[in-house]
């Protein structure tokens, strides 16, 4: 089992972001993940910095910790050939195999600011597939030229790009996405611990591919400081993917958990100075087959303190719990 160190862009200025990284990097973490928003999803966070700049920054100030988007949605707001040429930079500046491009179909909250309306789930997935396939062609190599159902491609070519490609990771969250995405992702992310995505996923790709969660925490060493900075924080995902990529703006998340209380989010959400509580809540992923999985801090201000005890008490029970990584590497199929 791998464990992973989640870069926030929403609650995290750029530089702080990569001192972060360097941070999980040196406390043993297996990998990283970088959200990439162009907003954040309540005003509280206060942050939204470029994830790309970002990770070529961590590229640059890290050596061996792999580092993934999670996720990036190439379909409105990046064109795909620009994501492909951003993600195979990063590969380059990273080295080693260390990048993964993680894509999914995206939230309103970030994608509608290009003017170009919110398409409904089944047109997204559409688009994502088109997208992916654009991607896969420029990580080839060559001229791509491309007059598709929702993008045109007009003589792209990569001039700079790993030899191997990029491996792509795609998000799942049901069957539809499992059927349409498993076949051409190197990786699964999903956000819930369920199985039947890992046992789809592998059934749809043909093998057994690394599966990459991400797990939202609150630890401090007061548990009622935790509470409130999950509730804080963390709020906004209480109701679910299909009402988060559909609200457009943080007044509307904020307005649709209005009602949500900390002990609402405490059901959901370790918090407190509690490592046996922290490990625990990684056990549903393990179980479900995940072989990857990302913790997600609250607070901006918390990381140093929180990649202290990742270090000294964390990761040593994670590890002890559920064994140590191999290689937490995604690589191409």
């Amino acid at each position: 089992m791998a464990f992973g160190y989640s870069l926030l862009c929403e609650q995290r200025g750029p530089r702080e972001l990569v001192a972060d990284a360097v941070g999980a990097e040196d406390a043993g973490f297996d990998f990283a993940v970088i959200s990439d928003h162009l907003s954040p999803w309540l005003d509280g966070q206060g942050h939204a910095p470029n994830a790309w700049p970002v990770l070529g920054a961590v590229a640059a100030a890290t050596e061996r910790m792999p580092l993934m988007t999670c996720v990036t949605c190439p379909t409105m707001r990046y064109h795909p050939v620009v994501v492909a040429q951003k993600a195979a930079t990063v590969a380059l500046l990273a080295g080693d195999g260390r990048f993964c491009l993680g894509l999914g179909a995206g939230e309103n909250l970030n994608e509608h600011v290009v003017g170009a309306g919110w398409p409904p789930v089944n047109v997204r997935h559409e688009m994502l597939g088109e997208a992916i396939e654009i991607i896969g062609e420029l990580f080839a190599g060559g001229y791509v030229n491309r007059r598709g159902a929702h993008y045109r491609v007009d003589s792209a070519k990569l001039w700079d790009r790993p030899d191997a490609g990029v491996p792509v990771a795609v998000a799942v969250s049901g069957e539809q996405s499992v059927r349409a995405f498993a076949p051409v992702a190197d990786a699964m992310i999903a956000v819930e611990p369920r199985a039947e995505l890992v046992r789809g996923f592998d059934a749809a790709a043909g093998t057994a591919l690394p599966k990459i969660g991400r797990l939202p925490i609150s630890w401090d060493p007061d548990r009622d400081v935790a509470a409130d900075r999950a509730h804080a924080q963390f709020r906004w995902s209480a109701g679910g993917w299909k009402v988060n990529a559909e609200l457009p703006g943080t007044a509307a998340f904020a307005a649709a958990t209005r009602f949500v209380t900390p002990g609402d989010v405490t059901r959901a959400i370790p918090c407190g100075p509690d490592v046996a509580a922290h490990v625990e809540a990684v056990r549903p992923f393990v179980d479900a087959g995940f072989t990857h999985v990302a913790l997600a801090q609250a607070g901006g201000d918390t990381q140093p303190e929180f990649l202290a005890v990742a270090e000294r008490e964390l990761l040593p029970a994670l590890r002890e719990e559920f064994g140590a990584a191999g290689h937490a590497a995604v690589r191409v199929r």
